[in-house]
């Protein structure tokens, strides 16, 4: 779906839903995964990457990314693929990273000039992902998006994940909250302490869940290895 929000209007953005007509992927991968690397069909995921270029009239072909949990961010001019997130100042040069909980930051400088998106899921949060991917802009005045991701609700971790958070910065307990032995992670607001721990305040979103959302979403907690991906794409209008 197209994301309307305050960023400039020369920016788009769009995460695109586990259905979508013409899509072929079957079972846990709705009929739109976008993802190879997950056991669906590989003439079916090509299907889908040409059906995401026509339907949403994207201005070039995504540049795909091997997504490991690290804090490596690239520009989009890079020939690397290993990486987490992406950045560019080129018009028409579509960034993108997949998702199934994992939480995607869109980010754009006030001017639109400059954007790029992140794959954040707590492993990437605790490694520095957000940080890296930040660093990369030309300046901090940032509009930040927050596609959807799995509600605190649904994101259950142990105590050795807690503490590793409390030593990355003690403000990031506040993101959880203990039940009996184990602990509910808010990955929006560890997002959100991070972020604002590097001067950015204006964010949007956060008020989603893909696992309980399950006609619009993939879900990697709810269906498991062979779940399907979305895509969260960004770029300069030309």
């Amino acid at each position: 779906m197209q994301i309307k929000l305050n960023f400039p209007s020369n920016v788009k953005l769009l995460s695109t839903p586990r259905y979508l007509e013409g899509g072929v992927s079957i079972g846990n991968y709705g009929n739109f995964n976008l993802a190879t690397h997950t056991g669906d069909i590989s003439g079916a995921v090509i299907h889908n990457r040409k059906l995401l270029m026509t339907h949403f009239d994207l201005p070039s072909a995504p540049k795909w990314l091997n997504q490991t949990h690290s804090n490596i961010c690239l520009d989009a001019q890079s020939d690397d693929c290993e990486a987490d997130a992406v950045i560019t100042r080129e018009k028409g040069v579509v960034c993108v990273v997949m998702t199934a909980g994992c939480l995607p930051i869109f980010a754009a400088n006030q001017s639109g000039t400059q954007i790029g998106i992140a794959h954040a899921g707590w492993q990437g949060i605790l490694n520095g992902m957000i940080e890296s991917f930040i660093t990369q802009f030309d300046e901090r005045d940032l509009l930040i998006h927050f596609g959807v991701a799995i509600s605190s609700k649904n994101l259950e971790v142990g105590k050795e994940v807690f503490e590793q958070f409390i030593v990355k910065d003690e403000k990031l307990s506040t993101a959880l909250t203990q039940t009996g032995e184990k602990y509910h992670l808010d990955i929006y607001q560890a997002a959100r302490i991070t972020l604002n721990d590097l001067g950015i305040k204006t964010i949007s979103g956060g008020n989603q869940c893909t696992v309980e959302q399950e006609k619009d979403y993939f879900s990697y907690r709810r269906d498991g290895v062979n779940s399907g991906r979305m895509a969260h794409l960004i770029w300069i209008a030309t």
